[in-house]
């Protein structure tokens, strides 16, 4: 039996762990949103960014291999464009277009919005048999869907054009993390570890993406004085800079959401989300001036009530009566990143070997 001191010093590194998610995510947030404010090249800004996250993951790799002296997985063409490429395209259109409607609505708006996600992770689950269905499922539907509406309705600060964008956004990222799961444990793939799977992510999402870029922002940017008509360089230096920090914020996202999985639970995780959640409305409440009504709160409790529903459901079901989405093991050895590795790691084991590790649909 674990001393208090263990249990102590595992409940610091969640806390720890969590504070780190929070601020990768809450950062690249408000980052997405100050950065819209005086650039108005979102596409520009994700295709950075999906260049810095990909350079990033393949430094990661080359490191966990010379650690481990096991060489990385690398798809065959085969696989890679079959499997891989409807993945990625909803992911860079789903990143695409949750940047792009920074330039119309709040964050509190976009964080509201942003929550229905869930809806649309359940909906596609049980097309493609992830989840199974129960009664409850309606009634989380009806709470997400009222508090949407509370939320928007009368809103101050409401743009639909942006609107728009988040709730489609939102739509794709129910087929992204869908897909996502789906290709993490297809075991034959070997892209349990999500440094390889953003590894190969990446550059089909600039694939995907570049095409819209062009099309929204290619001329226009061509003759902005930000960038490729800059006549000191200086302020060239500053915007390199400035996007590369949006680029290390999303890669530090993915990592620490890895991290917190595979030390804790995807449990953990997903109640993190709720808190966080809270944590970014008061925030841009207070920091950047959101307006938001009594109605406009309420809206967002009763929101909060499903996703929390949604997340017990889960823990229910995959407790008492099996799991609902197929299992995941992120305490394989093959899956421990380097760092992760320590003297306790037999006693977090055993400590943790009732929790289930299910991928989170985040």
């Amino acid at each position: 039996m674990a001393c208090p001191v263990q249990f102590l010093c595992r409940g610091l590194r969640t806390v720890g762990l969590v504070l780190l998610y929070y601020a990768f995510s809450i950062g690249i947030t408000f980052y997405n949103k100050w950065l819209m404010k005086d650039f108005h090249y979102p596409l520009f800004m994700t295709l950075v960014h999906l260049t810095i996250i990909f350079c990033l993951s393949a430094l990661t790799r080359r490191a966990m291999q010379l650690w481990t002296g096991k060489p990385r997985i690398i798809l065959s063409w085969r696989d890679y464009l079959r499997k891989v490429a409807p993945t990625a395209l909803a992911t860079a259109l789903d990143i695409g277009l949750s940047n792009w409607s920074f330039l119309f609505i709040t964050i509190s708006l976009y964080t509201m919005t942003k929550s229905s996600a869930v809806l649309f992770i359940l909906f596609f689950s049980l097309i493609f048999k992830l989840e199974e269905p129960n009664p409850f499922l309606i009634l989380v539907v009806l709470l997400i869907a009222s508090g949407l509406f509370m939320f928007t309705f009368e809103s101050t600060q409401f743009n639909m054009e942006g609107f728009i964008m988040v709730l489609l956004a939102s739509f794709l990222g129910g087929i992204r993390w869908t897909l996502t799961q789906v290709l993490m444990q297809k075991a034959e793939l070997g892209l349990q570890n999500p440094i390889d799977a953003m590894y190969h992510l990446q550059p089909l999402m600039f694939l995907g993406l570049f095409p819209l870029f062009l099309f929204n922002e290619g001329l226009s940017l061509s003759t902005s004085e930000k960038l490729f008509r800059v006549t000191e360089l200086s302020p060239l230096l500053h915007s390199l800079a400035t996007l590369s920090i949006g680029g290390t914020l999303a890669f530090g996202l993915g990592f620490s959401e890895f991290l917190l999985v595979s030390k804790t639970s995807s449990l953990t995780l997903s109640i993190s989300g709720i808190f966080k959640e809270v944590c970014t409305l008061l925030l841009a409440a207070s920091v950047m001036g959101d307006r938001m009504s009594v109605l406009n709160w309420l809206g967002f409790a009763v929101c909060l009530c499903g996703i929390s529903l949604h997340v017990g459901l889960k823990t229910y079901y995959s407790k008492n009566k099996g799991p609902s989405l197929r299992q995941l093991n992120t305490k394989s050895p093959e899956l421990e990143l380097p760092l992760l590795r320590n003297g306790d790691e037999i006693e977090d084991s055993a400590v943790d070997e009732d929790e289930e590790q299910e991928i989170t649909l985040h």
